[in-house]
């Protein structure tokens, strides 16, 4: 027999009687027991659910997309804590990943254009059983007609220096009818007009076109008035603004009411672009107060790189000057923004 066979024979035994409780003290350590390590929780195998919700302009009131209701694109859709946003088309938001159960439909506030207030809101069951779902949102416009706009103004308004296609109710129309699949614009500026004269053609312009909204960008010819040159409490501007607001809402129709424009610079004095810069502090505090919402296209010209490069002339905007007021209008009456 070799020497050290049995010692090395008697530790190999002990090594295998050791192992077992070796591995017991491991799982102990890791957190395991007498019955084994404790399994990791695994990933939930049950997805959310896809739904998906129309919202629309319902016209007449009645809860019910009817065929001549549109679709109000850009709205949040909430489900259960998940949201999509409606399309420009369909109106169909997809709300993906909706946990199972019963939920309420909710839209995000700010997201619905000015005005605009949603009807019932649906509950719904998760997973759905296939029937459409939809969201109706209403105007208050009385007996006016859907979808139809008077431009309310002066020679900016009408489109003085540029073609009559360029001008900004033209150019608004068009982007109206691409996002909310219908709209007339009814370019009513009149050459030359200040706000007195504006009170004058009032009932001739707005009531008889029975306007779902009425778009206002008056006070640029007020500068005529010695009154208001000199910047007094008389200048008539800002009351005459004010009382156009409350006759457009006495007709039902939805006012916006624009700051007054600056002048170029390059060929007016500071002085003119002073005064439309103290009225226009008084406009935002009228259209405040009165209701209406304010479009600041002041603040919009002048945040453009270049001021003179949006005119035809002294005062009058050049194509690309009415292309910018049309995109701040549709901005405020498709998302509520002031400045675009």
């Amino acid at each position: 027999m070799i020497p050290g066979t049995h010692s090395a024979g008697r530790s190999a035994e002990r090594v295998r009687n050791c192992l077992p409780v070796l591995l017991a003290g491991v799982l102990t350590a890791c957190g395991g027991g007498g019955s084994g390590p404790t399994p990791l929780p695994s990933p939930s195998t049950a997805p959310g659910h896809t739904m998906s919700v129309t919202v629309f302009y319902d016209r007449n009131g009645n809860g019910i997309k009817d065929p001549q209701d549109h679709a109000v694109p850009d709205v949040d859709v909430v489900i259960g804590g998940r949201t999509g946003r409606s399309a420009v088309g369909s109106g169909t938001a997809t709300v993906a990943n909706v946990p199972a159960g019963s939920h309420t439909v909710t839209l995000r506030t700010e997201t619905i254009p000015p005005f605009f207030a949603a009807g019932t809101l649906p509950s719904v069951q998760v997973p759905g059983d296939g029937r459409p779902v939809s969201v109706g949102l209403t105007l208050p416009i009385g007996r006016n007609r859907p979808d139809v706009y008077v431009a309310f103004g002066d020679s900016i308004t009408r489109g003085d220096g540029a073609a009559p296609s360029q001008s900004y109710p033209s150019r608004l129309q068009s982007r109206l009818i691409a996002h909310f699949g219908d709209a007339y614009v009814n370019n009513r500026g009149g050459d030359g007009t200040n706000t007195f004269e504006a009170l004058e053609r009032f009932r001739r312009n707005v009531p008889a076109n029975e306007p779902a909204y009425t778009l206002i960008i008056y006070g640029t010819n007020d500068w005529h008035d010695p009154v208001c040159q000199l910047n007094t409490p008389q200048c008539h501007t800002v009351p005459n603004l004010r009382t156009l607001v409350r006759l457009t809402k006495a007709e039902g129709s939805l006012p916006f009411v624009a700051t007054i424009i600056p002048v170029n610079p390059l060929l007016n004095g500071q002085g003119r672009n002073d005064w439309i810069d103290s009225t226009n502090v008084q406009i935002k505090a009228m259209a405040a107060a009165e209701g209406a919402f304010l479009v600041d296209l002041n603040q919009a010209f002048k945040n453009q790189p270049s001021l003179p490069a949006l005119f035809d002339d002294h005062v009058h905007p050049n194509a690309a000057g009415y292309d910018f007021i049309a995109q701040s209008f549709f901005e405020a009456i498709a998302h509520g923004r002031s400045v675009p």
